[in-house]
């Protein structure tokens, strides 16, 4: 294992005015769509925004990753190949792809970072990936800290890792039931989400054992108390979810990790961050006060038996307190939380549904909602969904990100002279001819020319350490310092854009790596012609097309995940192996989940500890429409 100390917190943006926001709240690296192939159709935006972004980024030596990591259609190819030229045109600095197919085509030295839906959960394949290019790989959100660390151990690339947000409850790119079901594939950006919808669930002998409940919905992401652990078990990079999300939640959650981060850093000298600069809030990051399902730390210090979000998959929000009493147009609750104008509130009604309530007034113990709820009891539980008072710290400039620069006040033959180093060793130098006038106040002179060389303003950066060297204290005009120290700031400025250098490209092992199978099932998401050449080129024999080649129509897995709702429900064989119910012994019988008319067989693969949704293509998704060449303006050439 060859591993650089460096941490990057990797920060979502939706678009790159919310990426432009990342960065200013610490983040490291931001990774975005652009305007096709993503695997988020509706997080799109055009190059000339992806550009503004790395404009910002780049002061910083943060970089920008653009997701293009939908499966490609073979008339889909020479557009991506055109658009990834004009995103590294644009300054992007890696593509995090799922398409094996891009790297059998003509693309720039834009470096490769290998999605979370190629489904990076053994060794063996993680070794593979390590071995054709890619500079970093995204694990398996099911992972534990064991499994992560022998990946660690045989791989020399960078190990990325999902450390909060919402969680795919199958392996990732091996879902296929919104396909199945409307023609929508997640794996081409399109998920329809069927596993936050409600179900009943059956077991094999018809017993109902729950009902109405997203039995596939999961908590959302929090790996906060864990990162020395993943640090210590080799990940590198530590990914916030949510190229969906808004600008308060990537703001909480990326000023919350930069915190955590950089306690971590500070205790161990060994370690580093990955950018420039650093932040100050005007608020205390707390991730529960934006959206949220609660949160589950998942599989990383191994299975829970609460990883379940089956009451919601909306934010319902923190425990407020009970409702003591209802008026006409109010409420009375027994709470200790600080309750504002504006709150919104949530409970859970008769019918377990979510609803939703803004307060107009707050008095004491009593608030008074927009309008009063029909099926609010006395002793229902209140939870806050959106604190109006923070909510508004967040809806301010919220972060500030500067970059120390000691300073180096001169005399020189004929005036003066300012060298600026920043904290990354670049160094200006910047020479002022001034006739030289002894200062009137002896003891003023040096203070006041400190005080006006650190007025930094609303540069990126902030004065450290300030030396100043001459003969005898002068009298320099304030207006001649100011131009001293804003000539020797653009230059600065100027040197650290001209000197970035994005990081390079992987070149893959040669002789060829062979892949860990010879044969690849529709699992493997080929889906067009290049992406079958390169696993042929890698040793694979047999290569069946992509489930969106409509060419399985039978009854196969439509997601494989290692939620398993037998050990939910205290069924699991191996926690209760022994144990005698109703109908005897337990085991791993099928269970059966049930949407409307739709019913999904449910099988266990208990040596994985894996379950499998089964299903089929219905007749009226069969065919797809055919993918139509996209079209974008001519790329320039590369400098």
């Amino acid at each position: 294992m060859i591993r650089t100390g460096h941490l990057e917190l990797l920060a979502p943006a939706r678009n790159a005015d919310i990426g432009i926001e990342a960065v200013n709240h610490g983040a490291d690296a931001v990774y975005i769509g652009g305007p096709s192939f993503g695997a988020r159709a509706s997080a799109e935006n055009t190059v000339s925004d992806i550009a503004r972004l790395v404009a910002h980024a780049h002061k910083f030596n943060a970089k920008i990753f653009v997701a293009l990591n939908t499966i490609l259609h073979d008339n889909e190819l020479e557009a991506a190949r055109d658009l990834v030229w004009q995103l590294y045109d644009a300054g992007t600095d890696a593509l995090i792809v799922q398409d094996m197919g891009l790297l059998e085509m003509d693309l720039p030295p834009i470096q490769l970072h290998a999605s979370t839906q190629t489904d990076i959960r053994t060794v063996e394949k993680a070794v593979f990936l390590d071995q054709v290019g890619f500079s970093q790989i995204v694990l398996a959100r099911e992972l534990d800290l064991t499994s992560i660390r022998h990946i660690a151990e045989a791989t020399t690339c960078n190990l990325e890792f999902f450390v909060h947000g919402a969680l795919c409850v199958a392996f990732s790119g091996q879902c296929f039931i919104s396909h199945a079901h409307t023609g929508r594939s997640a794996n081409r950006g399109e998920c329809s989400q069927a596993c936050r919808l409600p179900y009943a669930l059956e077991d094999a002998q018809g017993r109902v054992l729950a009902n109405d409940k997203h039995l596939l919905s999961v908590k959302d992401n929090d790996q906060s108390a864990n990162l020395r652990a993943l640090i210590d078990a080799g990940i590198r990079s530590f990914k916030i979810e949510g190229r969906y999300k808004d600008m308060a939640y990537v703001k909480n959650a990326t000023a919350h990790y930069r915190t955590l981060l950089d306690e971590i850093i500070t205790e161990r000298p060994e370690l580093s961050r990955a950018s420039s600069g650093r932040c100050t809030f005007t608020f205390t990051p707390q991730p529960e006060k934006t959206f949220n399902r609660s949160a589950t730390d998942y599989f990383v210090n191994g299975r829970k038996a609460d990883i379940g979000a089956f009451d919601t998959p909306k934010f319902a929000g923190e425990e407020v307190g009970q409702v003591t009493k209802l008026g006409k147009d109010f409420v009375e609750l027994q709470t200790e939380v600080e309750l504002h104008n504006g709150d919104g509130i949530s409970f859970f009604d008769s019918h377990k549904e979510l609803v939703g309530l803004r307060i107009n007034t707050v008095e004491g113990g009593r608030i008074y909602p927009n309008e009063m709820p029909v099926d609010l009891r006395r002793g229902m539980m209140l939870y806050r969904n959106r604190d109006h008072a923070y909510m508004r710290l967040l809806e301010k400039p919220s972060a500030e990100r500067r970059m120390r620069v000691d300073m180096s006040f001169v005399e020189t033959d004929n005036g003066f002279a300012l060298t600026l180093t920043d904290e990354d060793g670049c160094t200006v130098r910047v020479d002022q001819p001034l006739e030289k006038q002894p200062a009137q106040n002896l003891e003023r002179a040096e203070p006041q020319l400190r005080e006006n060389l650190s007025k930094l303003g609303n540069t990126d950066f902030v004065a450290g350490e300030v030396v100043v060297a001459w003969s005898q204290p002068w009298f320099i005009p304030a207006s001649a310092v100011n131009a001293l120290r804003r000539d020797a700031v653009e230059q600065l400025q100027a040197m650290r854009a001209m000197t970035y250098q994005r990081p390079p490209r992987r070149q893959p092992a040669e002789p060829p790596a062979i892949y860990p199978e010879d044969t690849l099932s529709y699992l493997a998401n080929v889906y067009n012609h290049k992406a079958r050449e390169f696993y042929e080129k890698h040793g694979v024999k047999a290569i069946a097309a992509a489930y969106e080649a409509n060419e399985e129509l039978g009854e196969v897995s439509l997601m494989i995940t290692k939620h398993c709702l037998r050990f939910s429900y205290a069924m699991c064989p191996k926690e209760a192996k022994g144990v005698i119910g109703v109908q005897g012994t337990i085991t791993a019988e099928p269970m059966t989940l049930i949407n409307g008319k739709d019913r999904l067989t449910l099988r266990f693969d208990c040596k994985k500890c894996e379950m499998h949704v089964m299903g089929k293509i219905r007749k009226n998704v069969l065919q797809m429409p055919q993918p139509q060449p996209v079209q974008f303006h001519a790329r320039r050439p590369v400098e």
